[in-house]
């Protein structure tokens, strides 16, 4: 994203190239980063994440978008909004609620731009805090008074930077397999991406 960009009395200053600025002005929705800033691991994982969420709208759609497609689209990936930018999950929700009312091509682009624009934002430590105790809330009629002391230890050591997302996650998919839901294993948040 970032170049050195040259003026006429060869002034130098940071901006982004004329490859980069059309692309981004053409393709808005497109994961864009500067290749030196993937050495930060946030970074890197968000960006990750955004390439491999855009890469399964389009094979979830399968080249033939349906109102249905991106609903169950959208349900997998509601956690992941809600950790992103909580703002978003609540306007997508509301988009896709009101899909009837569009022309499928029409929503699927505004869509796609609003999912994308969304990831582009890192998820918090905030955020994902509130995506784990969502997802704590969905095993309180399955778990004993050991294993919700355990979530929310671990939860809360993740909270307060002990301890490293994976941690919660791993013990949510513990439980999960205990204690299925169909529903949380869909739920992309919980492996965005494949591990390798």
């Amino acid at each position: 994203e970032r170049v050195k960009v040259y003026s006429k009395n060869n002034a130098v200053k940071e901006g982004v190239g004329l490859y980069t600025k059309t692309l981004m002005e053409k393709m808005p929705w497109l994961p864009i980063e500067e290749d030196g800033r993937l050495n930060d691991p946030v970074l890197k994982e968000n960006f990750i994440t955004r390439i491999y969420c855009l890469n399964d709208f389009y094979e979830s759609m399968a080249g033939e978008p349906t109102r249905g497609k991106i609903i169950d689209f959208h349900s997998r990936y509601k956690l992941t909004l809600m950790a992103h930018h909580p703002e978003s999950y609540r306007s997508l929700g509301r988009l896709v609620a009101d899909v009837a009312s569009y022309e499928i091509d029409e929503f699927y682009r505004e869509y796609r731009l609003g999912l994308m624009t969304a990831l582009s934002n890192r998820a918090s430590r905030k955020n994902n805090t509130n995506v784990l105790m969502h997802l704590q809330g969905y095993f309180k009629r399955s778990l004993n008074k050991d294993e919700k002391e355990e979530l929310a230890t671990v939860i809360q050591d993740y909270r307060t930077g002990t301890l490293p997302l994976l941690a919660p996650l791993t013990l949510i998919k513990h439980y999960l397999n205990a204690y299925p839901d169909e529903y949380l294993k869909k739920q992309k948040f919980l492996e965005p991406h494949p591990q390798e």
